[in-house]
């Protein structure tokens, strides 16, 4: 699949944010939350995900899982949980190449 073009609405977010991180290198973002759950932007992660052959999270979950589910409704349902603030991700699985070696 190779490359997406990203859309340009979501470049339009990037490129503001970008401008504003640069305009002021000690400015905080205390409301980006409202920017994850926007549609194009979980679209376009989505894609990049799907293009780029992601490994499923942690709650094991594949594309075949999602797309026999269907995307849209999935998407929707994310950003829904998003915007409720009720999305709550699994915990991080323990990477195993991060243990210490037995002796």
């Amino acid at each position: 699949m190779g490359n997406l073009l990203t859309p340009i609405r979501v470049q339009k977010l990037q490129m503001a944010l970008h401008a504003k991180t640069k305009a002021e290198a000690g400015y905080r973002f205390y409301a980006l939350y409202d920017k994850i759950y926007r549609e194009d932007v979980l679209a376009h992660a989505y894609a990049q995900c799907r293009s780029n052959r992601g490994a499923p999270g942690v709650d094991r979950q594949d594309f075949a899982e999602i797309e026999a589910y269907g995307v849209q409704k999935w998407l929707g349902e994310l950003a829904l949980a998003l915007r409720q603030e009720s999305y709550r991700p699994d915990p991080i699985r323990e990477c195993l190449s991060r243990r210490p070696m037995a002796s």
